[in-house]
């Protein structure tokens, strides 16, 4: 004899349809939920990772020109490795080449293979771009580590960052900034080390949309510099 269940009781064995299409519709609402906000995850995973990735070497190459400037060697009348101060437009004393700035600084790196001290002259210069072609610039770090060479200097060109429109270098004597800066001119008013530096770097279109303009300001250690004596009486 079958049992008959009465009426308005529901079997507790089973689901009815609309409890299905219940639990379907919400599983897959959750799913659409879950899969947002995975791939809004991923997506601002990516946008930092590119950003982190973008702003190494632009670190690197400030990190570099800071380094050097503050390792800056005071300029000395004949002096082979304290060497000279020179920044604006102008060629290169080692290799003619046009550069930004030219300087010696103790950043040299002392090697058992290498027979060079701790004095290195560094340039900074914009160069046409290998990849970008000429409408492109680099930014290029020169070092020269064999200060007493008999002939022609060996000067390593270092690639430290792509795409940089402009390259501007001013130099503050404590009153005002200048453009141009050289520590041989005897006649002028710039034979000691400037006070401080200021450097801006524009990046090219390959930066982004706005890639905004890079400023570094680093303080110097100026040591006065003069050709005239004292006689000191007893």
């Amino acid at each position: 004899m079958i049992a008959r269940v009465p009426s308005g009781v529901r079997s507790p064995s089973g689901f009815t349809l609309i409890e299905l299409i219940l639990s379907i519709g919400a599983a897959a609402l959750i799913l659409i939920v879950a899969n947002q906000v995975l791939f809004t995850s991923l997506r601002l995973r990516n946008s930092v990772s590119d950003a982190i990735e973008s702003a190494v070497p632009l670190e690197l190459a400030i990190d570099a020109l800071r380094h050097d400037l503050q390792g800056a060697t005071t300029p000395k009348t004949n002096g082979v490795l304290s060497g000279s101060f020179r920044a604006g437009s102008l060629a290169s004393t080692v290799n003619a080449q046009p550069v930004s700035l030219e300087f010696n600084t103790t950043t040299g790196s002392l090697r058992a293979s290498e027979p060079w001290g701790a004095v290195q002259r560094v340039s900074y210069s914009l160069r046409n771009s290998v990849e970008g072609g000429s409408a492109v610039t680099d930014l290029y770090r020169g070092v020269c580590r064999n200060l007493l060479a008999i002939s022609v200097a060996e000067v390593e060109d270092q690639l430290i960052l792509r795409d940089v429109a402009r390259l501007d270098v001013e130099c503050f004597d404590g009153v005002q900034w200048l453009p141009q800066w050289d520590t041989t001119d005897v006649s002028g008013n710039t034979t000691n080390l400037p006070v401080a530096i200021r450097i801006r770097l524009q990046r090219g279109e390959s930066w982004g949309p706005d890639p905004g303009l890079v400023e570094l300001l680093v303080p110097l250690s100026a040591q006065s510099r003069t050709n005239s004596t004292s006689t000191v009486g007893g």
